[in-house]
């Protein structure tokens, strides 16, 4: 879902600058509401677990693609599936994300340290491709919701919260850990009132447990569907995540995000959109020297899973009490 957020501002600056060129942008069904705002934008629906499952389900796809009247194809993901549905698109223009492979596995290797293209400007790399230049330097971004009564009634007093926080990521490796994430909640609360996102029987678990210890914290999640949860989150002064959705999720609506890296790094280009450096808090690299250890978080040397513990509480809670 983060690099689905992160295609967002890079549609937003092409509409900006191609306000006569509609549109149309292929996703899953659940990531529908990520382009709500979005100017001359239409969306085609897919479903891969029915309808447009495995290689019938792509040329099915590929007819429903075709009424859309597409005159090129930007390939924003570059994988398996979009590569069968081109060539069901058979001579349609197309270009694809060039994911740097291996310029990632060399950052990896330590072999070069300096930091890759973000993910944004390969994005719109794409773009250019198919000889459409913009730039990413101006950002627009969409005003902050009026919150609907339905959700003011389960907020109540939280709905002018100013911080939100996920304090989750796919993997263990990139995940805060509890005691401490609770630690800075004790000492944020006591200032301004919290809202914690978050998704899964577990994690919801785990964030109803701490909010039920502070009076002024709230746990969002389970209790909103994603259109609700966008709303509350731009009206965030600020979003404190891990290098995962709800950063990214937060950046492309304009709110500002520190976010929490442990195996993985900035350097690689997944760094929320057009957030300042200062608020990427990194791991102790003198202890733990391999950092980036992968792109994703999913491989490490062992003990490395330890690795973002080392980001002090102090420094988290000061990163979002400066914040303006």
């Amino acid at each position: 879902m983060g690099d689905v957020a992160m295609t967002v501002p890079v549609l937003s600056a092409f509409s900006k600058a191609y306000p006569a060129i509609k549109l149309t942008v292929l996703t899953k069904k659940q990531f529908a509401p990520l382009f709500r705002d979005l100017q001359n934008v239409s969306l085609v629906l897919a479903d891969f677990s029915t309808t447009h499952k495995g290689i019938l389900g792509l040329y099915k796809l590929s007819k429903q693609l075709g009424t859309t009247q597409i005159n090129v194809v930007a390939d924003l993901h570059n994988v398996l599936r979009t590569k069968i549905l081109k060539f069901f698109l058979y001579g349609i223009k197309f270009a694809q994300i060039d994911k740097a492979r291996a310029e990632k596995k060399a950052l990896i290797s330590g072999k070069v340290t300096t930091p890759l293209r973000t993910t944004p400007e390969r994005y719109a790399d794409v773009f250019r491709g198919l000889g459409f230049n913009f730039e990413l330097n101006n950002p627009a971004f969409p005003p902050s919701k009026v919150l609907d009564i339905s959700i003011t009634k389960i907020l109540g007093d939280f709905s002018k919260s100013s911080v939100g926080i996920a304090p989750f990521a796919a993997y263990a490796s990139k995940t805060y850990p509890i005691s401490k994430m609770d630690k800075v909640i004790f000492e944020l609360q006591k200032t301004t009132k919290i809202l914690l996102f978050g998704g899964g029987a577990s994690e919801i678990k785990q964030l109803e447990t701490i909010a039920s210890k502070y009076s002024n914290v709230f746990c969002v999640a389970g209790k909103f569907n994603l259109n609700q949860e966008l709303d509350i989150i731009s009206n965030l002064k600020v979003m404190l995540s891990m290098d995962s959705s709800n950063g990214h999720m937060a950046a492309m609506l304009g709110v500002k995000v520190v976010t929490l890296w442990g195996v993985t790094h900035p350097s690689a280009g997944f760094a929320p959109f057009k957030q300042l450096e200062k608020n990427n808090l990194l791991a102790d690299q003198e202890r733990y020297p391999k950092i980036p250890t992968s792109i994703y978080g999913n491989q490490f040397p062992e003990g490395y899973e330890l690795a973002i513990g080392t980001i002090p509480v102090e420094s988290i809670v000061k990163a979002i009490r400066h914040i303006r």
